[in-house]
C-alpha cells in the first residue's frame, strides 16, 4: 500500500487539460516537456506517482511528486524546466531591452562601422556605449534575439520572424503574419 500523498494534484480546468493533452502528444516538443504533460496527465486521470512516472516514461515517482507539487503552485509553467545549473543569469530585462533597442537602431557607418549588424559588431557597440553592457557575449545577444523572436537571413541580416519587407506601389512595406505569434509556439 502507498503513503499518503503530500500535495495531491489539484483540480485541472478545462484549458490546461487541453494544453497537457496536446503537449503530450506532440512531436515538435522537447521530450521533457511531453513526459511532464504525461505524468500530470496520469496523475489527473487517478494513477500513483510511480505509475504516473512509468507511464511517462521516467523511473521515479518521487519526481512526479515534485512536479505536482510545482505544477499546484505554477500552472503550465512547471512543465517548463527551470535553471539546471552552471552560471546564473546575469543579464535580466533591463539588458535585454537594451540589446533589443540596439538591434533596432540602423547602425552607423562612420560610428559602427558596419552597415548591417553581426553579432560581433553588435556587441561591440553595446560594449563601447556609455549605457551599454561592457562584458556581454555573443551568446547572449543571440539567446536574447532568439527569445524575442529575431532570426539570421540568408541576406546576412536580422529580421524579426514573422514580418517581411514587400514593395506595395514603389514603397517598401512591413508585412506581418496576423499568426505568427501562433506559429513561434
Amino acid at each position: 500500500m502507498s503513503r499518503r500523498k503530500k500535495t495531491p494534484l489539484r483540480p485541472l480546468t478545462g484549458e490546461e487539460r487541453a494544453v497537457l493533452e496536446r503537449i503530450s502528444r506532440a512531436h515538435s516538443e522537447p521530450a521533457s516537456h511531453v513526459a511532464r504533460a504525461k505524468a500530470l496527465l496520469a496523475v489527473a486521470d487517478g494513477q500513483t506517482y510511480t505509475e504516473a512516472a512509468r507511464r511517462a516514461g521516467r523511473r521515479s515517482g518521487d519526481a512526479v511528486s515534485k512536479l505536482v507539487s510545482r505544477f499546484n503552485g505554477e500552472g503550465l509553467a512547471a512543465i517548463m524546466p527551470r535553471h539546471g545549473g552552471g552560471s546564473p543569469t546575469i543579464y535580466e530585462v533591463d539588458a535585454r531591452e537594451r540589446i533589443l533597442a540596439e538591434l533596432e537602431r540602423q547602425p552607423d557607418r562612420e560610428r559602427d562601422g558596419t552597415a548591417t549588424w553581426t553579432l560581433s559588431t553588435l556587441r561591440k557597440a553595446l560594449r563601447q556605449a556609455p549605457d551599454g553592457l561592457p562584458q556581454v557575449s555573443i551568446d547572449t545577444i543571440w539567446r536574447v534575439m532568439r527569445e524575442a523572436g529575431w532570426s539570421y537571413q540568408e541576406n546576412r541580416t536580422w529580421c524579426k520572424t514573422g514580418t517581411v519587407l514587400r514593395k506595395r506601389q514603389g514603397k517598401a512595406v512591413e508585412v506581418s503574419d496576423p499568426e505568427g505569434e501562433g506559429k513561434k509556439t
